[in-house]
């Protein structure tokens, strides 16, 4: 397996990570995918071969060898080192066809049109979705392969004597494992770094929701603040009160019935507009 080609897709995430995404990247590939390369897979390499039973009959050995090692760690773990980045490289894939359907819209509208997306990288709509449910996933992954750990292998971390009752032997046979004391400490490394991926997915979902919570919650109070900004009409009299707007000459009743010529006409605004 190429696993220098699965971290440069995997490099990627990081634009679009949180910083609980980038310390969930940093441990996968320092913590785990360092550790499978470099020791696991010459730790496991001779399980097989120096599985030692304590007979010669024909078939014993084999059976076994699939009886308390059905399926070897370190394909176990290759599997799920896949699965738990796979749905990191659908966030890239999702930015990626956000990014195309832009250059199309630019294309077809132009340079200065009003673009689809103000950040086609910014997790809203449907992009925070897709982060969200890869977050799910992962943990779901991470749990289930910590089961099957437990269940397949019964939660025996290599005792250095196992007991085999299985056809074709002809008794209960007495087998050996190889290394039994490095195996159950690489084992245990591998199990705590899940549940320490988990924790981190846990709280990359809490961050990720309380942000958008706390968004949710400043979209809805703009509006209210938008609305105390609107036009109000008071009506102001026409009065040479000192508390009045109008300051010019005030007509009178009397000079109203009589339109004397004498006085000029004069006009002032009956409402005044006030801005709050």
């Amino acid at each position: 397996m190429n696993w220098a080609f699965l971290q440069g897709l995997l490099s990627g995430v990081n634009k679009y990570s949180t910083a609980f995404g980038r310390i969930w990247l940093s441990v996968v590939f320092i913590f785990r995918l360092m550790v499978f390369v470099v020791a696991a897979e010459k730790v496991w390499g001779d399980e097989q071969k120096d599985f030692d039973c304590n007979t010669r009959q024909p078939g014993c050995h084999n059976v076994c060898y699939d009886h308390f090692f059905p399926i070897s760690h370190t394909r176990l773990w290759a599997l799920q080192l896949i699965f738990v980045t796979c749905p990191s490289l659908l966030v890239v894939l999702h930015v990626a066809y956000r990014e195309e359907r832009e250059r199309k819209h630019r294309l077809k509208y132009g340079e200065g049109c009003q673009p689809l997306y103000d950040n086609t990288g910014k997790k809203r709509g449907g992009l925070w979705w897709t982060y969200f449910l890869s977050l799910l996933f992962k943990m779901v992954v991470e749990a289930v392969f910590i089961f099957l750990l437990f269940y397949i292998y019964e939660a025996t971390f290599f005792p250095p004597l196992v007991k085999c009752r299985e056809d074709p032997c002809p008794n209960v046979v007495d087998c050996y494992i190889a290394r039994p004391t490095e195996k159950k400490i690489f084992t245990v490394f591998m199990v705590v770094t899940s549940f320490v991926c988990i924790l981190l997915s846990i709280c990359e979902v809490l961050y990720l929701c309380g942000k958008r919570f706390w968004e949710c919650c400043s979209e809805q109070q703009r509006p209210s603040r938008q609305n105390t900004n609107s036009f109000v009409m008071a009506k102001i009299p026409l009065t040479g009160d000192v508390h009045s707007i109008y300051k010019g000459p005030v007509m009178s009743e009397k000079m109203v019935d009589c339109k004397c010529p004498s006085t000029p006409e004069t006009s002032a605004p009956a409402y005044s507009l006030a801005i709050s």
